[in-house]
């Protein structure tokens, strides 16, 4: 296996690719009770259309498959449920699917080799049936629909909707109600042949193990596939400034909500450099409006601001914006005021002294992920489905600088690309 190291912070990980094309990593967290272990496979929302590697033939999806999949996952050919059977032996089991991948995991301090023995199971049989399929069409309308009724969710949604045109990330996770109606037992066994291929998966677990011996016993608890080529993603053409620049809804809430969105166009894939504007976007983000940034002060007291907004940056391949969203009585103030503060960091720059604060408070962030094994798990799963190091956010920590920071908030913090999604309330 090959070792990598984050001396920093005194972490190790250990990285094998099968035969069979698989990566697992095996982050050892000696003296530990919990461990947790994580299968994803590179099978988002994104990916409605592909060529399969072995019959070249090129495959539109509905909406939606990839979530239906995964709830499908877990039903077995005698009626039992694999998550009910995880649940029984005191595992806190779960799964779930993102714009990229889709992953299946638990989290334990005993019985974790019954757990590993049913997730392994579950996982590598589908079970696909007419009847099976119509049945999850209705369960998953229903949590459509909730997910429509969620003023938090429709406020995303209408933000990827500003920014981006023909982009599959502005699509919902879990589909539409037509699209799924669409799904077939076919079109999941497709799927579940092309991308549940262990060369498209990665599986990470973290814990008090030894690296060689639990690389065996997951090893054999594979089933026998050969590694197939490559998939072949088919996307829209990457997409230029923004699709509109404001949104808004009414639903049932107390305040008004917003997202401000900034679209970052120039969307890169060298994993170093994503890293190292990541932790620039996050520093700026924390110096704009972040708890001791002097317009939240300034919002919070006059009663703008009810609480620090959540900050994020989400990229891959195909896509990258920042989001900063709240709760306010007047969103189109946060959205001034943002405006104001980037234009006069980009005009006088940032001081030093609050850059290099703020700098060390997301070092410590970044040192404080390694507490929680399903953290640590979590996010090494992530990262490796965008060919990123977790450790590099550590190790490159150090080479960002003031410099590159304010470069980064000239190239991404642009007001042409700049969106605002609100939803007020209902009158």
């Amino acid at each position: 296996m090959k070792r990598i190291e984050c001396t920093q912070i005194k972490e190790e990980a250990y990285i094998e690719k099968l035969e069979n094309g698989m990566k697992v990593i095996i982050i050892p967290k000696h003296n530990l009770e919990k461990k947790y272990i994580i299968w994803g496979t590179h099978f988002g929302s994104i990916d409605n259309r592909f060529i399969m590697p072995n019959t070249k033939e090129e495959v539109f999806i509905p909406d939606g498959v990839a979530h239906f999949l995964e709830h499908k996952m877990f039903e077995q050919p005698d009626g039992t449920n694999s998550l009910d059977t995880l649940m029984a032996l005191g595992l806190d089991a779960n799964a779930y699917t993102t714009n990229n991948h889709t992953a299946y995991l638990f989290e334990c301090t005993n019985n974790f080799y019954e757990g590993l023995d049913e997730l392994m199971d579950y996982v590598q049989h589908p079970y696909f049936t007419d009847e099976n399929v119509e049945k999850e069409k209705g369960i998953i309308a229903q949590e459509i629909k909730m997910y429509n009724d969620e003023p938090g969710w429709r406020l995303y949604m209408n933000a990827l909707d500003c920014m981006y045109k023909e982009n599959p990330i502005k699509i919902d996770i879990a589909g539409s109600v037509e699209s799924i109606s669409k799904i077939t037992p076919d079109i999941l066994y497709k799927c579940y042949n092309t991308f549940y291929n262990p060369s498209n998966m990665i599986l990470v677990v973290c814990g008090d193990f030894e690296p060689n011996e639990i690389l065996n016993d997951i090893k054999s608890r594979l089933i026998e596939k050969e590694e197939q080529g490559e998939i072949k993603r088919i996307y829209p053409a990457k997409e230029i400034g923004i699709n509109k620049e404001y949104k808004e809804d009414e639903m049932e809430v107390s305040l008004p909500i917003f997202a401000i969105g900034y679209k970052d166009d120039n969307v890169m894939n060298n994993s170093e450099e994503i890293v190292k504007k990541h932790i620039s976007i996050e520093i700026l983000l924390n110096m704009i409006i972040g708890k001791s940034s002097d317009i939240y002060k300034e919002l919070y007291e006059n009663g703008d601001l009810l609480t620090v907004p959540d900050m994020d940056y989400e990229f891959a391949e195909e896509y990258a914006h920042i989001l900063i969203s709240g709760q306010s009585k007047n969103p189109d103030k946060i959205k001034e005021k943002i405006e104001e503060v980037v234009e006069k960091y980009k005009k006088e720059g940032l001081k030093e002294e609050h850059f290099n604060r703020i700098k060390k408070k997301i070092y410590g962030d970044y040192v404080a992920e390694y507490n929680g094994v399903g953290d640590i798990a979590r996010m090494f799963l992530a990262d490796s489905m965008k060919n990123i190091n977790s450790f590099d956010y550590i190790d490159k920590y150090s080479e960002v600088t003031k410099d590159y920071t304010e470069q980064v908030l000239k190239n991404v913090f642009k007001k042409d690309n700049m969106v605002m999604s609100v939803i007020k309330c209902k009158q």
